[in-house]
């Protein structure tokens, strides 16, 4: 990207929410949401933020308040991941999906994977199997076909908008209103354990096999309990270039408040890579904060001691 675009690029940043004992921040993409379709998506980010609290509450993990949350967004087809997910430029669903949990850094993710409804299940069944960390394609889709997933049938899972918006990018018509980015939670569970999960169909008319920084453990996503969990949303490339999860993470270990450390992370993909997007976070104390340098970053949000979802956009 530009000069120009970096300069008037605006980072926004969340308050700075204190949480409780437990604590699930959500996002549903960084990107340029029409106002007409802002109370959708923030409707379908404070449902899996919901369904989070609901497993956090009952005295749940944080890895599975994690899934239920991006599944509900892969279901979701306003959203680009699972369901409704961007298609390549082969007219194809390619999904990349990542979950860590910052106990014992354990870590399972899914890249290229064809069209299975939850891409972030077969990710927590990487990590359970504690064997690899990372499958890729037809390795992805053979793991998750061992381990009793079966693929979609990808027609029910491209939607109308996901072919208009690929027609449109091959006509040169640029789509500024769509999300356009991932969809990913943090979590911190009573227990004190933070997870991070990430799932997206990636850049619409991608080149086949392209993997963007979702399921890439550092640049996308990323979990410690010394330190805090991440997820990101955005321009892939630059992520990755700068290990932009990674880089939060570290801050958060020095002590910086979750607000500040996303400001300071999203400013710095942005002047030193021109990256835009948006980001996440979640410290070991089960404080929140959010940073974006698009127009928009749907969320959602809820703790222990708080009435209710509080969420936004």
């Amino acid at each position: 990207m530009g000069a120009e675009h970096k300069v008037n690029a605006k980072v926004t940043a969340s308050w700075g929410a204190q949480g409780g004992k437990w604590s699930v921040l959500v996002h549903g993409g960084a990107g340029d949401v029409p106002d007409e379709s802002l109370a959708g998506h923030i409707d379908g980010a404070s449902i899996a933020a919901s369904r989070a609290a609901a497993v956090l509450r009952a005295g749940g993990s944080g890895l599975d308040a994690a899934q239920q949350a991006v599944e509900a967004l892969e279901d979701d087809s306003r959203f680009n991941a699972g369901t409704g997910a961007c298609l390549n430029a082969a007219g194809k669903l390619e999904l990349d999906a990542a979950i860590m949990e910052g106990e014992d850094l354990r870590a399972g993710a899914v890249c290229v994977l064809p069209a299975f409804r939850h891409p972030i299940a077969v990710a927590r069944a990487v990590l359970d199997a504690r064997q690899h960390v990372l499958y890729a394609g037809p390795g992805a889709q053979a793991f998750a076909e061992a381990n009793g997933f079966r693929a979609a049938n990808e027609q029910e899972m491209i939607t109308e908008a996901s072919k208009d918006r690929l027609v449109r990018l091959r006509e040169g018509k640029v789509d500024a209103n769509w999300a356009g980015g991932t969809v990913g939670v943090v979590v911190r569970d009573a227990r004190g354990t933070v997870v991070a999960a990430t799932s997206t169909g990636g850049k619409v008319g991608k080149a086949p096999g392209r993997v963007g920084d979702s399921p890439l453990l550092g640049a996308g996503t990323y979990a410690d309990n010394a330190a805090g969990a991440c997820s990101n949303t955005g321009d892939g490339e630059a992520f990755m270039r700068v290990c932009l999860a990674k880089t939060a993470i570290e801050w958060l270990r020095t002590g910086m408040n979750p607000d500040d450390a996303a400001r300071a992370a999203i400013h710095y993909v942005l002047e030193r890579a021109g990256g835009t997007g948006g980001m996440i976070l979640i410290d070991r104390l089960g404080r929140l904060g959010w940073a974006r340098s698009t127009r928009t970053m749907t969320w959602a949000a809820a703790s222990e001691g708080w009435d209710g979802v509080r969420s936004g956009a």
